[in-house]
């Protein structure tokens, strides 16, 4: 596995530079996507996170060659739960699987 520094939430990238770098309010790229401007203000105030319906949606918004593909979003959200999870909530009383092979 790779070590990761606090990875950004995917929103802080659509907020901080795809939104303004298309001149677009919220309630417009929303419509845009066609996701209400409720669900969508969740996502960008890190309230949500991406999910493959989104990924999807913006993968068609941008286009994949644009930095939108449904992949990258999904991995970026990943990271962001996975480095959330280990900081915040820590495992116990995890039995490692041991093979009967061994």
């Amino acid at each position: 596995m790779t070590k990761m520094f606090n990875p950004p939430h995917p929103a802080s990238i659509l907020r901080e530079d795809v939104l303004p770098a298309l001149g677009l309010t919220v309630s417009e790229a929303a419509r845009q996507l066609g996701v209400s401007r409720v669900a969508l203000s969740r996502v960008l105030n890190e309230r949500a996170g991406i999910s493959v319906d989104l990924a999807r949606r913006i993968e068609a918004w941008l286009g994949p060659e644009n930095g939108g593909s449904a992949e990258t979003w999904l991995r970026m959200q990943i990271d962001y739960d996975l480095w959330q999870s280990h900081k915040t909530r820590p495992l116990r009383r995890v039995k490692r699987a041991v093979s009967e092979a061994a």
